[in-house]
């Protein structure tokens, strides 16, 4: 395998040096594609440490899925950040105070478009341009190539194309007659006025959009194959995380016992609201964050229904012997981590093999942000896998020990992440992390790197090259 050398910030004639068909001479030596939410966290890393860079976006303005105007987006009316505005912002750009505690979508797009534009990053974004290919170089660099066929030659590349744009669509055991479609086509509640609703699956945007139907539907049934813990967004007037991140930190075994006894007694036994009761303690699966679910089922507003056993004409048989009919069933079934531009070098498309879930550990220059899985705001730890990211990219060109030390690391290091959690066993879950242990870790090894976690304000980010690394 390559040393960090591999890793070169190239000269912009070097790069148009390069053998098969023409490229576009690179002015800039890393490659951000996507300019959601991980791509505009690792711009500003970059900016703040005067790393040259290329940025592509497919769309017309930065946003990534919160774009609900974006083709594509799964993005719906509804839809509202499932952490509170407080643990949720960019670190060294809060989200402002006049926010909602769990701001709707429009608040995040303006949130994430006035970041874009307070460190300068909009008018750097290539917009309109979408990746077609990203090939790795003999020589360790990487070939980008666009929809359009132009190729630009980049010393490393982050894959920022997040992990909500691929739908994972099971098989329906038998033949449905009536319209069947994945929630990432799912806009507004006004799509179900008049029809007899089915929504599979109970993470969070299937319990948003179960609720649109108990609210707008003629009839609205949810069906869900296991048990889950349903936590509310506010406790005692506050957003649950906060009460969470604020502590005491219990250790784990009495945080599930604390908080589960509290969650029986804040809802009650769930079986009696036709849901099946978990299999699984309390944090062991993502959790679903959600005040209105419960409220429909008290008032009848909406069925719990088990797994679906069968389907029959415009007939859903489920597994506990009961039956509904239905004129639509909305697939709210998650999606799969995808990485079209890159699949080969990225591996398995439900989770990538990505040290602290952002380096690649078979290919040097490869990165990835928006590809973890974790039970906590992804924000945060947008930006502090970022920051990792452009703190190894500065020592490499600047020819540090840290940057072989780090190496290293990515192809050997191996932590256990999971905080002391045994994550149920499903796809979702293969590679999950605690929030907290991955954090800590985070922390730690930025420590001993002496690499930031955190970005600066923006009054701040005009800094000389040599105060970027403190």
């Amino acid at each position: 395998m390559p040393d960090s050398g591999s890793i070169r910030f190239l000269p912009p004639r070097e790069a148009g040096e390069r053998g098969g068909r023409p490229v576009k001479e690179s002015q800039l030596d890393t490659c951000v594609i996507g300019a959601g939410p991980a791509g505009l966290a690792v711009a500003r890393a970059l900016v703040e440490r005067h790393l040259p860079y290329t940025h592509l976006e497919r769309h017309t303005g930065p946003g990534g899925i919160w774009d609900i105007d974006s083709p594509g987006s799964p993005m719906y009316e509804s839809a509202h950040f499932i952490s509170s505005r407080t643990l949720s912002g960019f670190g060294g750009f809060p989200m402002p105070d006049h926010f909602a505690d769990y701001p709707p979508h429009r608040q995040v797009l303006s949130y994430l478009r006035s970041f874009a534009d307070a460190y300068g990053l909009r008018d750097r974004i290539e917009f309109g341009v979408e990746v077609e290919n990203v090939e790795k170089n003999a020589d360790g660099t990487w070939t980008v190539t666009r929809s359009d066929g132009q190729e630009s030659v980049h010393g490393q590349v982050v894959v920022c194309t997040g992990s909500q744009w691929h739908p994972n669509i099971p098989e329906l055991p038998g033949e449905f007659s009536g319209e069947v479609r994945h929630t990432v086509g799912y806009r507004s509640a006004e799509e179900l006025r008049g029809k007899r609703v089915l929504v599979v699956g109970a993470g969070n945007s299937g319990c948003d959009i179960a609720c649109d139907a108990a609210r707008s539907a003629d009839h609205a049934v949810i069906s869900m194959r296991r048990g889950y813990w349903f936590i509310p967004k506010h406790l005692f007037g506050r957003p649950v995380d906060t009460i969470a991140n604020s502590g005491p930190h219990l250790p784990m075994w009495l945080a599930q016992r604390v908080f589960g006894a509290l969650l029986r007694i804040i809802n009650g036994d769930p079986t009696r609201l036709g849901l099946p009761k978990p299999d699984h303690k309390l944090f062991e699966t993502h959790p679903a964050i959600n005040s209105m679910l419960i409220h429909h089922l008290q008032h009848g507003d909406i069925t719990a229904k088990p797994g679906i056993a069968r389907t029959e004409g415009r007939t859903v048989h489920f597994t506990d012997g009961t039956s509904d009919d239905f004129d639509l069933i909305l697939l709210a079934t998650g999606y799969v981590h995808k990485v079209p531009v890159a699949q080969r070098y990225f591996g398995v498309e439900q989770h990538p093999d990505l040290y602290l879930s952002s380096f690649s550990r078979e290919h040097e220059g490869l990165f990835g942000i928006g590809f973890v899985e974790t039970n906590a705001g992804a924000y945060q730890l947008f930006d502090m896998q970022a920051q990792l990211i452009a703190g190894y990219l500065h020592d490499v060109q600047h020819q540090r020990p840290n940057a072989e030390r780090f190496a290293q690391r990515i192809r050997a290091d191996r932590p256990d992440l999971s905080g002391g959690l045994k994550f149920v066993d499903s796809p979702r879950h293969t590679g999950y992390v605690d929030s907290g242990a991955f954090v800590k870790y985070l922390r730690k090894v930025a420590g001993e790197m002496g690499w930031r976690t955190e970005g600066r304000p923006p009054s701040v980010r005009s800094l000389r090259p040599a105060e970027a690394t403190a």
